[in-house]
């Protein structure tokens, strides 16, 4: 690709709408996978329960159902959009209370969602879509670029251009040239970091799971906690790279990281639905 082509493929980049997924397909099934493995017996019950009649009724299988609503139901997409992510406040990865009224961001969904889980007095088809956000919102919070403060809409607008073997998502394909993909930082994080390992879900959550449990990590907290944790690891793990041409040594360095997080929101996830379905 010359150099003309290449610019004009940023400004255009530019001028796409961002993304709000966090860590693709791959990193949210696995969030849900580690976390069924860990439920009490009355909580997995529960899971059952509520998931009956699902194409896939497992934590993994409806943990991209936040994201799919882009697709299969645009209004309640557009309406729930704002529940993926939350913007902190500048130098101190506080999240503010007032931009989570309503429930209108990642920590307010997360508590919003959890409420109706845990009222019998909600019927099914509420408490089973709680149970649906609640697996995809605790596995955003967790990835970095979905609590931060900085300008570039969570690394959307900070474009990267990855020399990579693999295969985009459907929706990028268009922007890979030569073997060259062009993306931002917040879509590195989707997907790229954990799809570069080359696993799928069951041998990628064995592994995951044969590590020691539970993951380094403090015990079962507010969801202003883990957006601040995750705040705070973009400049304390130095994930903004220096320029803006990277290959997989970026991946691999900071892959440890993003398997921490999921095994960090797999545990969570399980001790927020052992503790909520058990009232």
């Amino acid at each position: 690709m010359n150099r003309i082509a290449l610019a004009c493929l940023v400004a255009l980049l530019v001028l796409l709408p961002a993304r709000v997924d966090a860590w693709g397909a791959l990193g949210h099934r696995l969030v849900g996978d580690l976390a069924e493995r860990h439920l009490d017996p009355a909580a997995r019950a529960q899971v059952q329960e509520l998931l009956a009649g699902e194409k896939e009724p497992t934590l993994a299988g409806v943990a991209n159902w936040a994201d799919e609503l882009r697709s299969s139901s645009p209004e309640a997409f557009r309406r729930t959009s704002r529940w993926h992510y939350v913007k902190t406040e500048p130098g101190t990865c506080r999240v503010q209370a007032d931009q989570c009224e309503g429930g209108e961001c990642v920590v307010g969904a997360i508590n919003a969602q959890r409420a109706i889980l845990a009222d019998r007095a909600q019927p099914i088809e509420a408490r089973r879509d709680a149970l649906k956000f609640l697996v995809h919102f605790v596995g955003d919070v967790h990835q970095p670029f979905h609590a931060n403060s900085t300008d570039d809409r969570g690394g959307n607008s900070y474009q990267i251009s990855l020399r990579t073997p693999i295969e985009p998502e459907a929706y990028a394909r268009s922007r890979y040239v030569d073997g060259v993909m062009g993306t931002n930082l917040h879509s590195i994080w989707d997907y790229y970091v954990l799809v570069s390992l080359g696993l799928d879900v069951p041998r990628y959550a064995r592994k995951l799971d044969a590590l020691p449990w539970p993951p380094q990590t403090t015990p079962l907290s507010a969801a202003d906690a883990w957006a601040a944790e995750s705040c705070r690891l973009i400049p304390g793990r130095k994930l903004y790279p220096d320029g803006h041409k990277l290959d997989h040594g970026y991946l691999d360095q900071h892959r440890p990281l993003a398997e921490q997080r999921v095994r960090q929101a797999a545990y969570r996830l399980a001790q927020l639905l052992n503790e909520t379905l058990a009232r």
